[in-house]
């Protein structure tokens, strides 16, 4: 049987939760009651109102703290690269910016959107290179994160402990295999993307379906409405995939409660307008791009193993079912499984980057209802003892490499990638210089320090696939022991090549010049094309070797 409504159009949680949104009204603003207090930090004296810090006050700064700490201590590695690449093009020229990774046009590239566009402008105001944005970005988007979880949260129930839970259950009740993917905030991978936009993006996120559960339960002016299709438009446009998850939860929140449709189809026209505008990109012209299908077709391997400790979530959504069929974290969690689930069917794999997304139901409401006031009995006791299991079987099979630096570490925890740096390489270059690699790290590190690669790593709208494809074949044909000088000639003068990165088991051309090499990797930087003179081969085998 689903449970009676209130005046204000939404199940209750229990008797204790309903009270305190009963006392909200027009004349009286919000809320003053005991619950809300306590939620909020404050209690009532004779002589007004103290306030003392909420458990989720003190607890979210210190996993502020610890985790922008673990964040800063995780060199550049993985996607870093191309997103720090991003500002340094922004900075050189903000209304035109070239291709993020190559010396070619950039109209058109989802990657120039209006985050990046604030970090290029902050990099122009202070002089910081891209990469020291992307760093500083990570404790930002940490705290708009947490605060949203927080107002998301307090949406759903008033109880103060429930924000704590939540956030834990978020970082913790994974799998035991690891989940390192960019808007998978796991700890271990929070270490690496909180610099990115995905994070920022899921930040606003949290935002978004707080908004969306006000307006459910309180429908107001068109204004509000409007301002929340404004800010789904600028989740889609930050990053793309994560405003699926964002327009999912608006729906589960405005859906049961469509008492107003003419307000929330606002709510979707504003959304449009801020996204069809943005002068960089149009993100519709992204709907059924195939390109990188084949880089997400990982996402669905081995998910048991990555993410089973988030089923711990499963009997307290079924409770919330039981209790009312409408329920929005039960609504949004069958949405998100049909999401992923069309990915996989329809072979668009990239719809499974909402698979770190679809968990946050489970352990949301595994929160919840741990903290609710609502006696379960023994079946309490042993979701609440099987949590706690799950949570130190995560951590310590996991996740808590990311917080413990190897120093401290008497186990031998996993730790994040440590990637070597290639600043050593970049300090010969000037901004602009194109280098002909074909190293997995090295051309995911270089442009973040202002350098052209002759092929990019990554597909973007901005470049024909095919295109991009055709200069990793020229790669590799130069690279290749067989390869005639004048076929190699050829390469560096049509893309205007002017350095060369190998490891130290590929052969180097007779025409490099050796200019430096890494002691850690062993890789060699040398100098190629038409000032490519003074050293013999010799020398750069002795380097190489």
């Amino acid at each position: 049987m689903t449970a009676p409504q209130t005046a204000a159009g939404t199940a209750p949680q229990d008797a204790s939760e309903t009270a305190p949104q009963a006392t909200e009204s027009p004349t009286t603003g919000p809320r003053t009651t005991r619950a809300r207090r306590i939620a909020l930090g404050s209690t009532a004296t004779g002589f007004g109102i103290r306030w003392h810090p909420s458990p989720y006050l003190l607890l979210g700064g210190l996993f502020w703290l610890l985790m922008s700490l673990a964040y800063w201590r995780v060199p550049i590695c993985c996607d870093f690269g191309q997103h720090a690449a991003v500002v340094e093009r922004l900075r050189d020229d903000l209304l035109h910016p070239r291709h993020p990774m190559a010396d070619l046009p950039g109209d058109g590239s989802a990657y120039y959107s209006p985050y990046a566009v604030a970090q290029a402008l902050l990099a122009k105001a202070t002089g910081l290179a891209g990469w020291q944005v992307v760093k500083l970005s990570g404790p930002l988007n940490l705290l708009v994160l947490l605060t949203g979880i927080a107002r998301f949260v307090r949406v759903l129930t008033p109880r103060p402990w429930a924000p704590v839970l939540a956030l834990f259950a978020m970082v913790l009740l994974w799998g035991t295999r690891m989940a390192w993917w960019s808007g998978y905030l796991g700890l271990m991978s929070m270490t690496g993307n909180l610099g990115y936009p995905s994070t920022f993006g899921i930040a606003l996120m949290f935002w978004a379906w707080a908004w969306a559960g006000s307006l459910a339960r309180t429908p107001r002016s068109v204004w509000p409405y409007a301002g929340l299709g404004a800010l789904c438009g600028l989740i889609l446009l930050i990053h793309p995939i994560t405003s699926v998850a964002a327009v999912i939860g608006v729906i589960a929140f405005a859906l049961p409660r469509f008492r107003t449709p003419l307000r929330w189809a606002l709510t979707g026209l504003a959304a449009l307008a801020v996204a069809t505008t943005w002068p960089y990109f149009n993100p519709l012209d992204l709907v059924g791009d195939e390109s990188v299908d084949w880089i997400h077709r990982q996402l669905y391997v081995d998910m048991p193993q990555r993410f089973w400790l988030a089923a711990l979530g499963l009997p307290a959504l079924f409770v919330r079912w039981r209790r009312d069929r409408k329920d929005p974290l039960v609504l949004m969690f069958a949405l998100d499984c049909a999401v992923v689930g069309y990915g996989w069917l329809s072979g668009h794999y990239t719809y499974g980057r909402i698979l770190g997304l679809t968990l946050v139901p489970l352990q949301f409401a595994l929160a919840i209802e741990l903290t609710a006031p609502r006696n379960w009995g023994n079946r309490r006791a042993a979701l609440a003892g099987a949590t706690a299991l799950g949570a130190f079987v995560g951590f310590f099979q996991i996740q808590a490499g990311a917080v413990v630096p190897r120093t401290l570490d008497p186990i031998g925890f996993d730790q994040p990638p440590r990637w070597p740096s290639y600043a050593w390489a970049a300090a010969h270059m000037d901004r602009g210089d194109v280098v002909l690699t074909d190293g997995y790290r090295p051309m995911r590190s270089l442009p973040a320090f202002g350098v052209n690669l002759v092929a990019p790593a990554w597909p973007d709208a901005s470049l024909e696939e095919s295109v991009r494809n055709r200069r990793l074949r020229e790669v590799r044909e130069y690279l290749d022991p067989l390869s005639r000088p004048a076929t190699r000639a050829a390469v560096v003068k049509r893309h205007h090549v002017r350095w060369l990165l190998v490891a130290p088991y590929q052969r180097l051309p007779a025409e490099a010049v050796v200019v430096s090499w890494s002691a850690q990797t062993g890789e060699v930087l040398a100098r190629v094309g038409p000032r490519a003179t003074g050293a013999s081969h010799a020398h750069a085998h002795a380097h190489a070797s």
